[in-house]
């Protein structure tokens, strides 16, 4: 952590069923902050196509991503704020999608934006374990034998808890 902070930092949340493209997200991270940014980290999750955190569960046909609007975007915005208040950030990005969802989709993208790389680094991977046990979402994974609702798992509530 860095004690000097930049004079103000971009924060975009989206929450969406559209799909996202990483590449015009970097370009217009480049386009908005042209020459000051010398570090980005960014993070594509993927629906997988098994159940458990790995392969060779059970298969899954689609996952449901459910949100309460305004409240997700409010929580996301909390995360981006402790973000910014931590590290030397100068633009953060995050998309996350709502709705039906296939194996092998995107499902959420975080980037993270600052001159140098262990904060952007740093902040990328605290938003991402905050998005997974903390962002107002419910998650219901779908296979042939039905379905079941997700919640965080021992490993991302410890992984959170580091920070």
């Amino acid at each position: 952590m860095s004690s000097e902070r930049p004079t103000a930092a971009a924060v975009c949340i989206r929450v969406s069923e559209a799909d996202f493209d990483v590449g015009a997200e970097l370009a217009a991270l480049r386009r908005r902050c042209s020459g000051q940014v010398g570090a980005v980290a960014s993070f594509v999750g993927l629906v997988r196509d098994f159940q458990g955190p790995e392969p060779g569960g059970a298969p899954v046909t689609e996952l449901l991503l459910e949100h309460y609007p305004g409240m997700t975007e409010s929580s996301i915005g909390a995360m981006c704020q402790e973000a910014l208040e931590r590290w030397r950030l100068l633009d953060v990005v995050i998309v996350h999608r709502v709705g039906r969802l296939a194996p092998n989709d995107q499902i959420v993208f975080v980037q993270v934006a600052s001159a140098h790389r262990p904060d952007a680094f740093a902040a990328c991977e605290f938003l991402m374990d905050y998005l997974k046990t903390e962002a107002v979402l419910w998650k219901r994974e779908g296979s042939a034998a039905g379905g079941r609702w997700l919640e965080p798992t021992q490993s991302d509530q410890e992984r959170r808890r580091k920070w």
